[in-house]
């Protein structure tokens, strides 16, 4: 299937993204502010709707939603790499618009599930936002990229695997994972005192993550190789 141009590939990233921090940052919000909406009910929002971005337009533009996904791929040689900026650009467009009219809504409650450490210091948060970063992205190197996994479940392993994370580490440092979705939150707020653990973290850990696969999947994507991630990815993967 022949892929979208550019422009509408950004446009599905930009919403994709706008799904994302609209729905996780507004599960926590409005639990901050209504109380009906606990923890593990954030962490099931951002599972939910990341699943449902990728059923949506995952066959569009990939669905990274996520800036350490795009560089993860681009390492892997899964997709090209004169478009990382353009759409990491089109993350955090779509994260910033999100997270300003979660603000026009709700105001600032919950600060908009601003990520910031709790409980620990600013290095051991880098390493976990790393780890479960990577976590991640073998996840979705795994099931977008290899012909030998179910592609067609790649939604509900991805899905389920950010809520996992965010269920078990959410607390502690927010479980972003994810520079846009902590660029959103701390656009809206003005806070961003800690922004720099959510990009050198995840950013970090997606890196890892793609040695990770590739030393259990026990051969890399070869040099030159057209980008298997790029025309179905997380959707109905080609053969790496």
């Amino acid at each position: 299937m022949r892929q979208p141009d550019l422009p509408r590939r950004l446009g599905a990233e930009a919403l994709g993204t706008f799904g994302l921090v609209f729905a996780g940052c507004g599960a926590v919000a409005v639990g901050a502010r209504d109380g009906v909406i606990g923890h593990g009910g954030v962490a099931a929002a951002f599972g939910l709707v990341v699943a449902a971005m990728i059923f949506a337009l995952g066959h569009l533009s990939g669905a990274h939603l996520n800036p350490a996904v795009t560089l993860a791929f681009a390492a892997g040689r899964h997709f090209p790499r004169r478009e990382i900026a353009p759409y990491v650009a089109a993350q955090l467009v779509g994260a910033g618009l999100a997270a300003l009219a979660l603000r026009a809504f709700l105001g600032t409650a919950g600060d908009l599930g601003l990520t910031r450490p709790n409980g620990v210091g600013d290095l051991t948060a880098v390493l976990i936002e790393a780890g479960l970063t990577a976590v991640l992205v073998a996840v979705i190197l795994a099931v977008a990229t290899d012909a030998r996994a179910q592609g067609q479940l790649a939604a509900v392993a991805v899905g389920a695997t950010v809520a996992v994370m965010a269920l078990v580490m959410g607390p502690v440092t927010g479980a972003s994972m994810n520079p846009a979705r902590s660029f959103g939150p701390a656009l809206a707020v003005g806070d961003w005192s800690g922004f720099w653990i959510y990009v050198a973290g995840p950013l970090a850990g997606g890196l890892a993550g793609v040695g990770i696969y590739e030393l259990l999947r026990g051969r890399p994507h070869p040099e030159g190789a057209p980008p298997d991630a790029v025309a179905e990815p997380l959707v109905a993967p080609e053969a790496a």
